[in-house]
This record gives C-alpha cells, structure tokens and sequence, in this order.
C-alpha cells in the first residue's frame, strides 16, 4: 500500500508539471515557428548533453461548413442532383447527400479557400456557408536521442542517469527536491 499511495502522489507531481511543461514548449515552438519559422529545438540536459529534439507538429485548417442553411441552398441551386428532398409528416427537410459534401469539403481544404469547381462545366463558385477553419491545433512530439558510436546510451537513459545522479531534481520537479540546507544567518542575535 505504501508502494501505491507513493506512486500515486508522485504521479500527480509528475502530471502536473509535465503539463505545465508542455504548455510553455508549446508557446515557446508557436512563437518561434511565428519569428523564424522553424519548428524544432534541441532537448538538453543542465550539463549540455543534447537528449533528443523537440518538434512543432502543424496544426491542420480544413474547410467547414459554418452556415448549413446558406450551403444547402447554394447545393440546391448549382447541384440540384446532389440535393436531397425529405417528406416526413408535418415537415420537408433538404439536405445535401454526404459524400457529396465531403467530396466537396475535402476540396476546397486542399484549395485552401472556399471555392468549388464544377467538374462538368468548369465554372469556379464561391461558396457560401463555408469556411477555413483550423481544425487541428498545432502540437509538439518529442524524440529521443538513439544509441550511437560517441554515446552509449540513448536519450531516455541519459535523462533516467541525470535523475537518479540528482542534476534534474530542482529543474524538473522542485517540489520533489531535497530541501535546500538552512542558511545560517551571521547577525548576532538581538
């Protein structure tokens, strides 16, 4: 029980300042990818030993539709054999046909604006009720130094021989580290 009730509140320290510690890499990848560019920094241990690299992965924008009732319309409209007609008592719905508005959908992301081409005559249409949008927010993955002829060890063990050697403690998890000795105060008492 000790075993599980230590885990347990080390594992809470550990989510906590782990997702802390994703949140400022991430700003910090955001604001970098915004200034230079670049997406990707280097992992390094308070010593210099480079551990692995972390990466900015993009986030994604995709075409959505914002204003069912406006894309409906424009459907009905410009590609009537791809609008649907529903009559259920007291009421009549239209749609569009799904895969058809994937199709669709899945175009313009590629465009990157909301335009569709109408295969059979060419005409380009704006269209209404639809925008880019982000669909994905960007993110981070980190990767790990491998085993190599100057290092013997791959990144997670380095990292494993820096907390167990104590070098990480106060940078990755102070409230972990071993209290600091007291500092004797030279004043004389009063």
């Amino acid at each position: 029980m000790t075993k599980l009730a230590a885990l347990g509140a080390l594992l809470d320290e550990v989510k906590a300042a782990y997702a802390e510690a994703r949140t400022d890499v991430q700003h910090h990848l955001n604001q970098q990818h915004k200034t230079s560019g670049t997406s990707k920094l280097d992992a390094m241990l308070p010593g210099g030993v480079k551990v692995g690299s972390v990466s900015r992965t993009g986030g994604e924008k995709a075409a959505q539709i914002t204003d069912p009732d406006a894309f409906t319309a424009w459907v009905r409209d410009h590609f009537p054999s791809e609008h649907v007609v529903e009559i259920v008592p007291m009421q009549v719905r239209t749609s569009v046909r799904p895969a058809w508005a994937a199709q669709a959908l899945a175009a313009m992301t590629a465009a990157g604006v909301p335009r569709y081409v109408d295969e059979a005559t060419g005409e380009m249409h704006d269209v209404p009720g639809v925008e880019i949008r982000p669909s994905k927010a960007a993110g981070l993955r980190m990767t790990y130094t491998r085993k190599s002829k100057t290092s013997a060890y791959d990144g997670r063990e380095l990292v494993a021989e820096a907390w167990r050697s104590g070098d990480l403690a106060a940078h990755v998890l102070p409230a972990l580290a071993s209290p600091a000795p007291p500092v004797e105060d030279d004043a004389p008492a009063a």
